[in-house]
């Protein structure tokens, strides 16, 4: 069993490759997935959570308010590292018991683990090759504006509060650029995707 981690800038496309890589029959694990599940009532995360950042988190419905807990950790870095101390670790228990079970149903399969923060979380540990997907800023401001609404002054925001893609390139065993169209991106994950499965089986 061999784990690629798979990551990239906001709308750089990751979870677009994500989709052509389980068509070409990997296996995907999604951290934003187990994100979610993060705060999930019942769970060690949820408890540790509410604990951390007050009881008034928890709605009527017994879920944590998403709106509530953004108030207090957003514009404050040492709140933000506080709470990824509590998710990440969360995230990769989650993740590594996803793996395990993965490899059980079938040894042979390769597990893409889909990742936004995977190398700010410290992740590079739990696979054996690091892609990184990028697109030029111009291109991810449009997907942005367009896909999630953003003006365009929200969308650089949120490029400019994440690592850059030169940043991330340094941590790439494989990279492909993502500022085309969705065809070219196609055709460059089977390249390397075939490139990769040429190395594991040797």
């Amino acid at each position: 069993m061999a784990i690629i981690g798979l990551t990239g800038g906001i709308a750089s496309g990751k979870s677009t490759a994500s989709r052509y890589l389980r068509d070409l029959g990997a296996s995907i694990v999604d951290a934003d997935l187990l994100g979610h599940k993060v705060y999930e009532p019942d769970t060690p995360g949820f408890e540790k959570i509410v604990n951390t950042f007050g009881h008034d988190l928890v709605a009527d419905d017994g879920t944590i308010d998403r709106r509530i807990l953004g108030g207090k950790v957003f514009g404050s870095p040492e709140q933000m590292d506080l709470l990824t101390s509590i998710a990440w670790p969360e995230i990769r228990r989650m993740a590594e018991l996803e793996f395990s079970e993965i490899s059980e149903n079938n040894s042979d399969v390769s597990i893409i683990f889909e990742a936004a923060v995977l190398i700010e979380a410290g992740w590079q540990d739990m696979v054996d090759e690091v892609w990184v997907v990028t697109t030029k800023i111009d291109k991810a401001i449009d997907r942005l504006e367009a896909r999630n609404g953003l003006s365009r002054e929200d969308a650089i925001k949120r490029i400019e509060s994440q690592m850059t893609n030169k940043e991330r390139i340094e941590y790439a065993d494989v990279k492909f650029d993502n500022s085309e169209d969705e065809e070219k991106l196609r055709s460059r994950v089977e390249y390397h995707w075939k490139r990769f499965l040429k190395r594991t089986s040797n």
